[in-house]
């Protein structure tokens, strides 16, 4: 393991994963002082970021040529292990003793298979999923809820000063990291469904919506989500900040954790069934907040900017 001096503004970061939230992370980076080097399975992302001053690299593995950290912010568990263990994938070309930095959201089991192959490598893992969206990764203030051993963490407190405002260290073991986050996601979900149930019904009450908006943002029925998802209802603007597939994952792994352990979670199996239904109705790469369209739809009703 690197001591903490050996990240520093001098020290090349790999970014792999360049889309909405991952662009704003390598961005935070650049602004910070570090050499960052991205790649993303978009070319037009890697311009992107080269034009941004970053370092475009076609691979994984090329992004973190001698770089003494890799942070990964792609879908999934899948992903995650590709661009960190497969063929060209970052953990062969990272530095002895480099730090690998987790932000997409896996399930608990996963986050600590995937730090044991790095160790067996002989590299530092942080499981370190984020929240906050993208406009917050844009301005370095994401959350971070990560476990790691406390030398990871030493090493990697430069490189998650720079991406996030809160950095909650939840453990010595990667894995608790992500169980945070499950949580989290177990409740943004629902949040989500049922502002756009909420929503859609109010259209269907006549209400005017953009007043049911101004008074429920400040009720007591208004949630985070309520408030940044309807907003892109109103728009009628559902470009992907947050694509609705990501809940259908995301709520996918409270399932399956809900069945091994014998808990029961029949909220959020509610919220999947929604999202899952959105993302069979063809919108599953749009923004999450389309939840709200299928009910309208489904109630014959409709929302601005959605026909």
């Amino acid at each position: 393991m690197e001591d903490k001096s050996n990240i520093g503004e001098a020290s090349k970061v790999a970014i792999v994963g360049l889309g909405s939230m991952g662009f704003g992370m390598a961005s935070s980076l650049l602004r910070a002082g570090f050499p960052v080097a991205g790649c993303d399975v978009s070319e037009k992302a890697v311009e992107r970021f080269s034009q941004a001053g970053g370092d475009g690299a076609a691979s994984p593995a090329e992004a973190a040529r001698d770089a003494s950290a890799v942070v990964t912010v792609v879908v999934n568990a899948a992903q995650t292990e590709r661009v960190l263990f497969g063929p060209e994938g970052a953990a062969a070309t990272l530095r002895p003793g480099g730090v690998i930095v987790s932000c997409a959201t896996l399930a608990p089991e996963t986050a600590r298979r995937l730090a044991n192959m790095a160790t067996e490598r002989g590299l530092a893992y942080l499981d370190a999923p984020i929240s906050g969206g993208a406009r917050r990764a844009a301005e370095g203030g994401l959350t971070i809820l990560a476990s790691g051993s406390k030398e990871t963490f030493e090493a990697a407190r430069p490189l998650l000063d720079a991406m996030a405002q809160k950095v909650y260290e939840l453990g010595d073991e990667p894995g608790t990291g992500s169980a945070f986050k499950i949580i989290n996601q177990l409740l943004a979900g629902v949040h989500i469904a049922a502002a756009s149930e909420a929503m859609t019904f109010a259209k269907r009450l006549g209400l005017d919506l953009d007043m049911v908006y101004e008074v429920i943002t400040k009720s007591a029925g208004n949630s985070w989500m309520f408030e940044d998802r309807m907003a892109h209802v109103l728009e009628g603007d559902y470009s992907p900040r947050s694509a609705v597939d990501i809940f259908t994952k995301d709520l996918g792994i409270v399932s399956d954790i809900s069945r091994d352990t014998r808990f029961p979670t029949p909220i959020a199996a509610t919220a999947l069934q929604m999202f899952l239904m959105t993302a069979s109705a063809g919108m599953g790469g749009d923004d999450d907040s389309s939840v709200a369209r299928l009910y309208a739809r489904t109630a014959g009703l409709k929302l601005p900017g959605d026909g």
